[in-house]
């Protein structure tokens, strides 16, 4: 059975938690391995909409298994509320949900560093959720990290918590005149989370290869987009984990020697929350519209989200850095009502043209898109089931973008919700999951 990887293509919020959840009858395992909870896929179920955080959007099918991997950083506190969250909503999550004992903690000082560091930064701001996921993975990469499976020690988690407590204070207190935080309030909530959590905690590793070895079929679920990436994004304003779909392999402990595909996820345009640069970003009116119809607000945070047209240049890099096998393109009908469209095939810098992505920052931010203008359709997409069902001019724009990226699309989605979903021609997914074909219909 196939384990496919799925990640955004973009600055995230592409639509991966509805690409996710349309799979996800057709694989056993679903795997979050990544980031934290600055995150948020939304799901529409009927007139059901559930937002999900840290938990993978797989948990919505009944008797799929979903783990959240040791690359991704948890909030307890934020866990816990999500998980009843769900369960009053009749999600079971006994015997479908594992927690890798290595995943890091966000601990009560991370959230206050994170504010703190913001505030400081000026017009370098980086625009965080200031939720502590990125001083979650400072403390990781410097040693220093509490891990889930410290809250099943109480000796050892007070250990780690008078040390870096003591730290942390102190660079709240003189460096940002910030809160400080005590021990033994950490200590007692944080156990208060173990008390809830370790029925879920386990070697989600060893979990992974023994279903894996049995032929279960398991789905990677990346949060935020390839353009977050900690080495391969637009640095420094980026996530702190690896969003590409390397990162499967190293935040849950499956060999890539074990990962079949990559599926992407792109929106029909572009988007990104925070700062940092973002060549084909819209203004004024058009910007609000697309935003309005796209309800271009953030699923974590409510931000409204920054709009631009689809960048092509994004794109191919996103299929390079990846080995993209096949896109799924997300939110066409959100251009239905434009005249015309616009489509980024390259930037233009100091006279130069550029097809590649350039990786300094100096230069993207510098960078001057180049567009292609195309009529718009003019008619709605929404209901239709399949592409000959497209308005013409529709089709003709899709088939635009799949040249200009160099990969097939297999999914068209045209609304939120799962039977707004067009299977594409000769769709990859069909190798992979021949079922699909019926679900979808």
């Amino acid at each position: 059975m196939p384990n496919i990887v799925v990640v955004g293509t973009q600055w995230g919020d592409e639509g991966k938690g509805k690409v996710v959840d349309v799979i996800t009858p057709h694989v056993n395992v679903v795997v979050r391995y990544q980031g934290g909870n600055n995150a948020g896929h939304t799901v529409v179920v009927g007139r059901d909409k559930y937002v999900l955080h840290s938990i993978p959007s797989g948990i919505l099918h009944r008797g799929c298994r979903c783990v959240v991997g040791c690359g991704v950083v948890i909030d307890p506190g934020a866990l816990i509320d999500e998980m009843e969250s769900l369960v009053r909503r009749g999600v079971t999550l006994d015997g479908n949900l594992f927690i890798s004992k290595n995943a890091h903690l966000i601990m009560p000082y991370h959230p206050a560093l994170d504010r703190a560091s913001e505030a400081k930064l000026g017009k370098r701001r980086i625009g965080t959720t200031g939720k502590g996921v990125g001083p979650a993975y400072v403390d990781k990469a410097a040693r220093v990290g509490i891990r889930m499976v410290d809250l099943l020690n109480e000796c050892l988690l007070r250990e780690k918590l008078e040390v870096n407590v003591a730290q942390k204070n102190r660079i709240l207190r003189e460096i940002y005149d910030a809160q400080t935080f005590g021990v033994d309030e950490i200590l007692n909530t944080y156990l208060r989370y173990a008390g809830w959590l370790a029925p879920y905690i386990t070697d989600t590793a060893l979990l992974l290869m023994k279903w894996i070895d049995s032929g279960y079929s398991v789905l990677f679920e990346g949060a935020q987009g390839t353009m977050l990436d900690i080495d391969h994004g637009t640095y420094p304003f980026i996530t702190s984990s690896s969003t590409t779909a390397g990162g499967a392999a190293t935040g849950t402990g499956v060999p890539p020697t074990r990962l079949d595909g990559v599926l992407g996820v792109s929106k029909a345009y572009t988007t990104r929350v925070g700062g940092g640069p973002f060549p084909t970003e819209m203004t004024g009116a058009v910007a609000e519209h697309i935003r309005a119809r796209g309800n271009e607000y953030g699923a974590t945070t409510g931000r409204p989200r920054r709009c631009g047209w689809f960048d092509a240049v994004v794109a191919r890099y996103a299929v390079r850095i990846n080995g993209l096998d096949t896109v799924a393109l997300t939110k066409l009908d959100v251009l239905d009502q434009c005249e015309t469209v616009k489509i980024c095939t390259g930037y233009r810098y100091n006279g130069e043209l550029l097809t590649d992505f350039p990786e300094d920052e100096n230069v993207i931010a510098a960078a001057e898109p180049v567009y292609e203008e195309v009529s718009g359709w003019l008619a709605p997409t929404g209901g239709a089931k399949n592409e000959a069902d497209l308005p013409a001019k529709a089709r003709r724009y899709l088939e635009r973008l799949e040249e200009l990226i160099g990969a097939p699309f297999c999914l068209i989605s045209t609304g939120a919700q799962r039977e707004e979903t067009i299977l594409c021609e000769d769709s990859p997914l069909l190798r992979w999951f021949p079922s699909v074909r019926s679900s979808l219909f």
